[in-house]
């Protein structure tokens, strides 16, 4: 079957249920991609899956898309072995609540997927046997791949590298560069300023105060320079400097006549 026959006999199965079949992709990669109703996310998975001209009997994987406002966009992947060909199922999730039917009864290798797009986008699926952390410490905040959660490693960690050539511990140090995406310190926690970045911290709260300038000794007027003290070689007792004749062994001026 094409990837728009397979979207077609989705609809067709879910009928009178409003789903929308699409193709998502190109060429070898082109997927039937069919947006269902939520209440019906279970329906179309085993419909996928018990249909004989679909016979998607492998499941092959779960995730979701913020779609900020608009809520999540969960979606699976399911494959056929029998036929080769492949559909993609698609639901949205409101923001406010996010949560949808678990599938683990029809797919028990689901459950795995299922708890990692509920520790990274915080969507709840509902009669799953247990949503524990999977990959995050179990006294982590927040889901780290909704759009507003902010990178903290990136805002406030100072620069760790090591120093460019020339640069000194003291000073010298790189200057933070925000990352897009991430708010500025004096709109997002306090950023402590690397060593030596001369107080580029940004944001009423953020940064360190910047290095005192060394004070230079004035540079004295052009005719008011010191007299240079000459060295051992220019005193009259000591050897003449290289290419000079000594004293004693000056020639005498001569006169027009050649007379000394």
């Amino acid at each position: 079957m094409t990837p728009e026959e397979v979207g077609q006999r989705v609809v067709a199965l879910l009928a009178p249920v409003e789903a929308t079949a699409s193709v998502s992709g190109g060429q070898s990669h082109a997927r039937a991609t069919v947006d269902v109703p939520l209440a019906s996310w279970t329906d179309a998975l085993r419909a996928a899956r018990d249909d004989a001209e679909l016979a998607c009997d492998f499941f092959d994987w779960l995730s979701a898309v913020d779609e900020l406002a608009d809520g999540f966009d969960v979606v699976v992947h399911l494959w056929s072995t029998t036929h080769r060909h492949g559909v993609l199922l698609r639901t949205r999730v409101p923001r406010e609540s996010p949560t949808v039917a678990s599938v683990v009864d029809l797919w028990p290798g689901a459950a795995w997927h299922e708890r990692e797009t509920h520790e990274m986008f915080g969507i709840d699926f509902a009669g799953h046997p247990g949503l524990a952390p999977l990959l995050l410490p179990p006294e982590f905040e927040g889901h780290p791949l909704r759009k507003e959660f902010v990178l903290a490693s990136r805002v406030a960690k100072p620069w760790p590298g090591a120093k460019e050539p020339g640069e000194s511990e003291a000073g010298g140090g790189r200057r933070p560069i925000r990352p897009p995406g991430v708010p500025a310190p004096g709109e997002w926690g306090t950023t402590p300023t690397p060593a030596g970045a001369a107080g580029v911290g940004e944001g009423p709260r953020g940064g360190t105060p910047a290095r005192p300038v060394r004070e230079r000794p004035a540079r004295p007027a052009p005719g008011a320079r010191a007299a240079r003290t000459p060295g051992a070689g220019a005193t009259g007792d000591g050897p003449a400097a290289a290419g000079e004749p000594a004293t004693g062994d000056r020639p005498a001026p001569r006169d027009e006549e050649g007379t000394a």
